[in-house]
């Protein structure tokens, strides 16, 4: 059988040939894969030449190109594109790919080979870049088993095979009990307060079930709306509920279990290598450094904001006493954080909504792209997509192409929630050619109807410059090594480049060249945009508590040993206690659809999205003081901080850029939580 995985990628720029792939492909190909990379592996173990940078961390750090990108295709459409067979193999590959990772971390003589390149890397004259690469390789090695004896070895393969497969599990429980869900209404008298977009895109979506009435689904752009617009309290309160209660039903996929044998099995590991927890051991390689910093910072940060939260959450009490609602629920917070907007601002979510039509937004961010790194867009129809939904882009600089890019934007029934970028293809230099990234931006976003287009609310606007942040970070990438390309950077840096990069949606200057009223083409009035901004901190009090929540729900799971904790709810609500707002809903369960720890890379690290924004505030308070389209502080940006990936330490490549360390206060001043 033909395999297209197993061939030279031969469309344009070596993109991955998506409509030849079949789900027969993926196994075969993974087994060929590991196969050659093993070799590959081999050739460097038994090469007779002395060990040294190149014959052995260089040439270790391309081996696996082809794994890696048939691992990327694969694993990326099973976010995106997924049905019941690819998570079948997904599980049949996953301890596969773990074993051959052990075979590499625990090879004695491959080690051997790295630590004499190691202990004489001061004989080699190595740039800053091959330092980072070398101290990265070593470490790959010895914080991941390579001193253990053969006996703990085999406990560690064993671990990291059933951490593989339990956290692929956990994703498909949260997607599955997300499509299994539907609220069918058939009375319009209970569809008051919800705006015709989402009434439209409720019937649209229930003629194609061949339903009567309208229905909602608990995607993010089926939800938000119902649950900000819906005057029904009590349709509120059943889809939030069934929105909290995703993995922990009691039924076939319930994550409650799973919840407690990877967090057992991640301290396990790491007190296997030597560390207190499994925190301990992610953050080392951290900007953070030690759970207790993360801790310290979050409580730091809830001091600052919990006062402000406080009298907020009184605001939201007393508009919604008007409506006779004693105790304000979970169901009524997006309800009345609407209103309050409304009642302080003159701002209603859908008074924006006409002005960011989809595609005037993506021109936007095209244009602010080109005026801070003269980069421009091509659409091009030649490139295999995955699915018809797909866009794909052919980015260039100076008229050469620098990448590919992939961008996905509506929900569908194999797509999980959320918002992502990630690459089908890193960036990398070898024998005199610099390869180029094939990135990919990943959203569920409003889906057009038979009378509009898709219009974005403000969140999803600001959503798409996260994304587009992150993969301007990939695109712009210009290192030697693959390893360290794009965001292969500290986790608690990586959320740089797409925090920075949403400041933009604020600013007067960039809103011109992209908010226009879908119908007229009208420019977005300048009390709008004044409006956006002084509305910008608006609740940020409760939204920075809740983030702190998440975060130190995070290090709760992993900075301490939980082989006592037998019961998950019991467990969060005590950790909730010092942020709590609202009532605790007995049925609902936060961690058992906390996909970014429990199935993305998050573990130990979700503080990272509020450790980045003292970063992103004091960053773009450089972009601030010369223009937000200055081309030097663009170029510097670019520089030291977006073509660099992790070939230096963060806060090295930070300063470079701004010349000192970052400044918290331009967080708590931008944030409106600066105490005077």
């Amino acid at each position: 059988m033909d395999n297209p995985l197993l061939m030279e990628f031969t469309g344009i720029y070596q993109t991955a040939p998506f409509s030849k792939i079949k789900n027969e492909h993926y196994k075969p190909a993974f087994e060929k894969a590991i196969e050659m990379a093993k070799a590959e592996i081999d050739a460097i173990v038994e090469n007779t030449e002395e060990p040294n940078f190149q014959n052995t961390i260089e040439a270790l750090d391309f081996s696996g190109e082809k794994l890696d990108r048939i691992s990327s295709i694969f694993f990326n459409l099973n976010s995106a594109e997924t049905n019941d067979e690819i998570q079948k193999i997904a599980q049949e590959v996953s301890p596969m790919l773990s074993d051959f990772s052990n075979d590499i971390r625990l090879n004695k003589a491959l080690f051997k080979k790295v630590k004499t390149v190691f202990d004489k890397q001061n004989e080699y004259f190595l740039t800053t870049e091959q330092k980072t690469l070398l101290d990265k390789k070593y470490k790959g090695f010895t914080r991941n088993g390579a001193n253990l004896n053969e006996v703990d070895q085999q406990k560690l393969r064993e671990i990291d095979k059933k951490l593989a497969q339990l956290s692929l599990k956990f994703g498909e429980n949260v997607l599955a009990e997300n499509n299994a869900y539907e609220l069918q209404i058939t009375d319009e008298n209970r569809l008051k307060g919800l705006p015709d977009g989402a009434l439209e895109a409720a019937k649209l979506l229930a003629e194609e079930r061949k339903k009567d009435g309208w229905i909602f689904t608990l995607d993010i752009p089926s939800y938000l709306p119902f649950m900000t617009y819906a005057e029904d309290r009590s349709l509120r309160e059943i889809l939030a509920k069934e929105y909290g209660k995703r993995g922990f039903q009691q039924n076939n996929f319930d994550n409650q279990k799973i919840v407690l044998d990877i967090v057992n099995l991640r301290n396990e590991r790491a007190k296997l290598l030597g560390y207190p927890t499994h925190a301990h051991f992610v953050l080392e390689e951290r900007m953070a450094e030690k759970p207790q910093k993360v801790i310290d910072f979050l409580e730091d940060l809830l001091k600052k904001a919990k006062p402000a939260a406080v009298k907020e959450f009184e605001q939201l009490k007393e508009l919604a006493s008007k409506d006779q609602i004693e105790a304000l629920q979970k169901w009524d917070s997006s309800y009345y954080s609407e209103k309050l907007k409304k009642q302080l601002f003159d701002l209603d979510e859908e008074q924006l909504k006409p002005y960011f039509k989809l595609e005037n937004t993506i021109q936007g961010v095209f244009e602010i792209s080109n005026r801070l790194y003269n980069l421009t867009f091509e659409e091009v129809q030649d490139i295999d997509k995955y699915h018809e939904d797909v866009k794909t882009y052919l980015v260039k600089k100076n008229g050469e192409v620098l990448s590919v890019l992939y961008a996905d934007f509506f929900p569908r029934k194999g797509k999980r929630n959320g918002a992502w970028m990630t690459s089908y293809k890193s960036q990398w230099k070898k024998d005199g050619v610099n390869s180029r990234p094939h990135i990919s931006i990943v959203c569920n976003f409003t889906k057009p109807t038979k009378t509009k287009p898709s219009l974005l609310t403000f969140n999803e606007v600001t959503t798409l410059f996260h994304e587009f942040g992150h993969a301007l970070h990939g695109m712009l990438a210009n290192t030697t090594y693959p390893s360290l390309s794009g965001t292969s950077v500290y986790w608690d840096f990586v959320e740089l480049p797409s925090q920075v990069f949403e400041n933009w949606c604020y600013e007067e200057d960039a809103l011109n060249l992209f908010a226009k009223h879908y119908e007229t083409g009208e420019l977005i009035p300048f009390e709008l945009i004044e409006k956006i901004k002084n509305s910008s901190n608006f609740l940020e009090g409760l939204a920075t508590v809740r983030q702190i929540s998440f975060g130190l729900l995070d290090m709760a799971w992993h900075a301490k040993d939980l082989s006592a904790i037998k019961d998950v709810k019991s467990y969060e609500e005590l950790i909730f206690e010092q942020t709590k707002f609202y009532p605790d809903v007995p049925e609902n369960c936060m961690s058992t659809a906390f996909s970014h720890i429990f199935q993305g890379g998050y573990s130990s690290g979700y503080y990272s999205y509020k450790w980045a924004e003292v970063l992103d505030a004091d960053a773009f308070e450089a972009f601030k003081e010369k223009g937000i389209f200055d081309k030097e502080t663009a170029r510097k940006f670019e520089e030291f901080v977006l073509s660099q990936g992790g070939t230096d330490k963060p806060m090295t490549l930070y300063k470079k850029f701004r010349g000192k360390e970052p400044d918290a206060k331009a967080l708590l001043k931008r944030a409106g939580l600066l105490q005077n």
